[in-house]
């Protein structure tokens, strides 16, 4: 199959945009175009990770492979209306059901990708606290808080939840993705204790020997999966690509790798995921051969 130039350019679109625009104003899905795939997804670390790898495959098949940054709402009305072919970013069975339930007919579930996320607080390994319900014993030796993450995020609302729940005496602090793993490394780098809001995959459990802290209330609740979904009738027009998409399955420990190799300072996804790829061309050729 002849091999064919990645093309990254990233389209930003508003779901107004993607659903008013749809296939009236030519759609990036072309049913005659089966040497050019769109991958659509959000700008979370994770799916950054997961699509740079599987658009590298694509190509490396022989496929041009369009990436499209939307929102979670657009990127499934997308897949709804054509415009995108294919997504490995859906999070289920709770973060993206709504989608699935108002689009469920005109896209189509390939199964998870990646098992095993986890939400919860997160401490370093040599901690002597095990248990959410140790904290209070434990505070001053976390300075009275718990580091958090965006104000808006959805794990913030659970974590205050748990500090609700178990009556902690430590106080949740906002900031960012960043300022809490700032704090995470100078706390590691000086040997102290902390405890920060978590999930996984994140690149921080590959670089830090960490662990969760158990939650016998289940505030934080089960784990969920990382799903493939496809719009309709990609299996006819690309069955290749389907195929591969249908294969693609990695751990938390393999997205955890391409993750902190894109936390170097100017790092290129794409180029790390083709990295990624060369380095582990045996499971990659499972995906390929449709063995997974």
């Amino acid at each position: 199959m002849k091999k064919h130039t990645l093309n990254r350019h990233v389209r930003l679109a508003s779901l107004a945009l993607v659903a008013g625009a749809g296939l009236a104003a030519g759609s990036a899905v072309q049913a005659d175009d089966h040497d050019t795939i769109n991958l659509a997804y959000v700008e979370w670390s994770s799916e950054v990770a997961s699509t740079n790898v599987i658009a590298a495959v694509l190509e490396q098949e022989g496929y041009d492979v369009d990436l499209t940054s939307l929102s979670a709402a657009a990127m499934f009305q997308a897949l709804a209306t054509g415009d995108a072919d294919a997504i490995v970013a859906a999070w289920l069975p709770t973060t993206h059901a709504d989608y699935m339930e108002r689009l469920g007919g005109d896209i189509v579930d390939l199964g998870a990708n990646l098992d095993g996320t986890k939400l919860g607080l997160v401490v370093p390994e040599y901690s002597d606290v095990d248990s959410i319900a140790e904290l209070n014993d434990n505070a001053d030796s976390f300075n009275g808080e718990i580091i958090g993450i965006d104000p808006g995020a959805g794990l913030m609302g659970l974590t205050e939840e748990v500090v609700d729940t178990y009556d902690l005496d430590l106080a949740l602090r906002s900031g960012s993705g960043a300022t809490m793993t700032a704090a995470l490394a100078s706390a590691i780098q000086n040997e102290e204790d902390v405890v920060v809001t978590g999930w996984t995959p994140h690149w921080k459990f590959a670089r830090w020997d960490l662990k969760y802290l158990e939650d016998p209330k289940n505030v934080y609740g089960g784990a969920e999966q990382i799903h493939t979904v496809v719009r309709e009738g990609l299996e006819e027009d690309m069955p290749e690509a389907y195929a591969i998409l249908d294969a693609f399955e990695w751990t938390p420990e393999h997205m955890g790798e391409v993750m902190l190799m894109n936390q170097e300072d100017g790092a290129d996804p794409y180029e790390n995921a083709k990295q990624w790829v060369e380095d582990n061309q045996d499971l990659v050729d499972e995906w390929v051969n449709g063995e997974s």
